[in-house]
């Protein structure tokens, strides 16, 4: 879904940015975030980042996705750097923010439920 996204975004003439080899579309300064959270359908509720999550997709909700009550980045993660945070900060440029689009699929019989939006990474791992 990533790559057709952003095959869309050239098409339409808008960006398209490179976080770590892999592309974004970036729309109005919006970067959509495709994310499958299962393979049927099931409450959006239920959708959590995998605990072997790449640390890209992990750093990219934390630096553009919305700001967390208690502070900018929250850091307790050990895994997680300010300077890993400001690295995919700047990949995908300063002002971009990030909409996730949480998808249920599998390959026969396509997408099942779609939602986009804010989302912010809890340290459960879960979104709110």
């Amino acid at each position: 879904m990533r790559e057709n996204l952003a095959d869309t975004a050239r098409e339409l003439d808008e960006s398209v940015r490179d976080v770590r080899g892999y592309e974004y579309a970036v729309i109005n300064d919006h970067a959509l975030f495709p994310f499958k959270y299962a393979d049927r359908p099931r409450p959006l509720e239920r959708a959590r980042l995998a605990a072997n999550a790449s640390p890209t997709r992990r750093r990219m909700l934390l630096s553009h996705g919305p700001e967390p009550q208690d502070g900018l980045f929250p850091l307790g993660d050990d895994r997680t750097t300010y300077e890993e945070l400001h690295e995919t900060y700047e990949a995908l440029g300063a002002s971009t923010k990030l909409v996730c689009l949480f998808f249920a699929a599998d390959p026969e019989n396509g997408i099942h439920v779609i939602h986009w939006g804010d989302a912010h990474l809890e340290p459960d791992r879960t979104f709110t």
